[in-house]
């Protein structure tokens, strides 16, 4: 990404003024139109629509991100001048980025600084986050631009060097540290299709499935199931729930599982987590019940796949506007950790994991880990599903917490609270993933300040941009 930004910043300097905007949405379409395309496959293999509809809405869908860099083009070209580009283009770019990643609920997919997780620069991720590392990279990608123009190449290659070189040096600090304490945590991977996951006469079958595979793994302190594991609404799951609760309980362990909860009073639908078996460590007995609080209720809802914009329009125009379990309620933004088994879990159902402000709002002085659930089988074998656990890498190593990922059919894995892949499953396949978890203790700079520092040194960049021009005269 480095170099494309490189490029991609010659290119602007080069450009008229009246040529700007096209120039970034061009840049957005291939960034986006490539990143993407997962989109494509959700749509066409199970949104109804046929090939030329998912690619006609992945287009939309890729031309309407790409406003955001024809923007930043814009605003760049027509106020900035070149030379100033290092000081003002980060913030100008954190600005635009910011927007998308609220505007119209948000799609921060994709930002920048998330391919540098394997990179150098990734030991800025605990100090400014994903957000100040992208802009990080647009600060030197501005800037080795703006000399290899002016061909001085050993002034490019020392920035290089100093910038990834300070990445380097702050991986060799450890912001958090082991306590010396493994949790042995073990994940249910179902591989249930798509086509069957919302099928009625699937229910008993993809429940007993998960209940077998967990039999052999009640060893294990915690136990982890995906997004929505259980089929059948939460108030018609109860006995199997609280019959899953005792034998939990019974062998010393507990259970977060993915299940969809339906109020028939309120005829609200929430895509939820919840705990059962033990509670507390010391417990000798479950805890479930229906409606019990050691509950999460998903928040940032998928637009389309779990709420309809203008439900009461686009509902019934074609079939990806009537997806099963697509008018989800809203959990609150802020809500308890999940507390099993003595732990204390931060949790983040699928979309989510790609907003650390909300993983912020939510973790405690006692958060334990950070736990992740999905069900990436709307992605096909794309690579959407390895750029999500891209996202959690990077929110591991920002918030200095393991992060638990378990989904329906991959990619599942551990990460240790440097950002590390310490186990995974392949995809599409049945199985169990078991391992030990180390606790950790500490904070990092991002957990306390979030994007402040970023915020502040975009700022402190702007405000020299600002006054250079003035100080030459």
């Amino acid at each position: 990404m480095p170099i494309a930004l490189i490029c991609y910043f010659g290119l602007l300097n080069k450009v008229r003024k009246e040529d700007a905007f096209k120039l970034g949405l061009t840049f957005g379409l291939g960034w986006f139109g490539a990143g993407i395309s997962w989109v494509h496959v959700s749509i066409s293999q199970f949104g109804g629509l046929p090939l030329a509809g998912s690619l006609a809405l992945m287009l939309l869908l890729s031309v309407y991100l790409a406003l955001f860099p024809a923007i930043i083009s814009k605003l760049t070209k027509q106020y900035v001048q070149p030379r100033l580009w290092p000081w003002a283009l980060p913030f100008i770019w954190l600005l635009v980025e910011w927007l998308r990643s609220w505007l119209l609920t948000g799609f921060p997919w994709l930002s920048l600084g998330y391919s540098q997780i394997n990179s150098p620069l990734s030991g800025w991720l605990p100090v400014i986050g994903e957000f100040g590392v992208s802009g990080l990279l647009v600060m030197t990608a501005a800037l080795c631009a703006l000399w290899l123009a002016q061909k001085r190449y050993l002034h490019t290659v020392s920035a290089l060097l100093i910038i990834f070189a300070s990445g380097w040096l702050l991986n060799q600090y450890q912001w958090v540290k082991p306590t010396g304490e493994s949790v042995s945590i073990a994940m249910i991977q179902g591989n249930i299709e798509q086509d069957l996951r919302w099928a009625p006469e699937q229910d008993r079958p993809t429940m007993e499935k998960y209940a077998k595979l967990t039999q052999e793994n009640w060893h294990n302190q915690v136990i982890i199931w995906p997004e929505a594991a259980i089929p059948k609404l939460e108030p018609l799951s109860s006995d199997y729930l609280k019959e899953l609760d005792e034998v939990a309980a019974t062998n010393k362990t507990g259970i977060i599982s993915g299940i969809v909860n339906y109020n028939f009073e309120t005829r609200q639908a929430y895509n939820s987590l919840i705990g059962f078996g033990l509670q507390h460590g010391e417990d000798d007995k479950g805890h479930y019940y229906y409606g019990h609080s050691n509950r999460y209720a998903k928040h940032h809802l998928l637009p389309i796949g779990e709420f309809i914009p203008m439900e009461d329009w686009l509902r019934g125009l074609a079939p990806i506007f009537d997806l099963p379990m697509s008018s989800f309620s809203r959990g609150d933004y802020q809500q308890q950790n999940l507390l099993v088994n003595g732990y204390h879990f931060a949790p983040a159902l699928c979309f989510e994991i790609a907003f650390p402000g909300q993983i912020s709002a939510n973790i405690t002085p006692e958060t334990d880990f950070i736990i992740t659930v999905s069900n990436d089988a709307w992605f096909g074998h794309s690579h959407g599903p390895a750029q999500h656990l891209q996202i959690a890498q990077v929110r591991a190593k920002e918030f200095g917490l393991p992060v638990l990922r378990a989904t329906n059919n991959g990619i599942t894995a551990f990460i240790n609270h440097r950002g590390e892949i310490l186990s995974r499953l392949p995809q599409f396949e049945t199985g169990v993933l078991s391992d030990n978890i180390e606790r950790v203790e500490g904070i990092t700079p991002f957990r306390y300040f979030g994007n402040t520092l970023a915020w502040l040194l975009s700022v402190l960049g702007l405000i020299v941009a600002i006054r250079l021009p003035v100080l030459d005269n």
